[in-house]
């Protein structure tokens, strides 16, 4: 497991990659600096909403998916993954490094865009600042074990990604309230709500053990289709 994980930090880690990655997360960063220097006292609530929003909402999504995404479909596409599945070892010994690989990518950039935004959007109000750090992180995993799973089912995931996040998460989900519970981006949402509910106020969202419950279904569901995708694809 450890070879494998090793081996998938640096396929993820290229140059190119981590540069895009370092621009987008540090989007909101400068947003929120650059309004503290501007205008004095606090950001009101409708920039806080609009920064939280485009890191959770659109940056998040878009990172992990061309992170989580490539874990897979890079070997598939260079015919090197049959080296690995023709070793005697467990499917899942293959999957949940794979997996853990994505995240140590993503979630050192997402965290630390959320936590130092965070910062400066809420002033220093260190609850708020961890509640979005959380469901950030939070976040990471979620969307990882989605785009994972979808790396093994084709090799357009990141289209299929792209439809599910600003087609169903991003249009649907605001205009149809049911859709928002099959929605990983409110999930998210609604642990910095069940976290600090001063700053992140919405009477549709999901109580905070729902959210969890729903969060630890997402990454055994996924994981599970993932492990099985694995044992029955025909590898090239």
């Amino acid at each position: 497991m450890l070879f494998v994980y090793k081996l998938t930090l640096r396929q993820l880690s290229g140059r190119w990659r981590l540069l895009i990655t370092l621009l987008l997360t540090a989007l909101p960063v400068v947003m929120a600096v650059v309004r503290s220097l501007v205008e004095d006292g606090p950001p009101d609530a409708e920039f806080e909403a609009g920064v939280v929003g485009l890191l959770v909402g659109v940056i998040l999504p878009l990172v992990v998916l061309a992170i989580a995404s490539a874990a897979f479909t890079n070997e598939i596409e260079d015919r090197t993954l049959a080296n690995l599945t023709l070793t005697p070892i467990p499917r899942w010994k293959i999957v949940v490094p794979k997996l853990l690989g994505a995240i140590s990518v993503a979630v050192p950039f997402i965290a630390t865009s959320a936590f130092v935004s965070g910062y400066f959007v809420f002033d220093g109000d260190m609850k708020a600042v961890i509640a979005i750090t959380v469901g950030a992180v939070v976040g990471v995993v979620l969307y990882s074990t989605a785009f994972i799973w979808s790396g093994l089912m084709t090799t357009r995931a990141i289209g299929f990604g792209l439809l599910y996040v600003f087609l169903w998460e991003n249009m649907l989900a605001g205009l149809v309230s049911g859709v928002r519970f099959l929605s990983i981006n409110h999930y998210s949402f609604a642990l910095m709500h069940g976290l600090d509910e001063r700053r992140f106020p919405d009477d549709d969202m999901l109580s905070f053990g729902i959210a969890i419950g729903s969060s630890v279904a997402v990454i055994v569901v996924f994981l599970a289709l993932s492990i099985r995708r694995l044992r029955r694809m025909d590898v090239p």
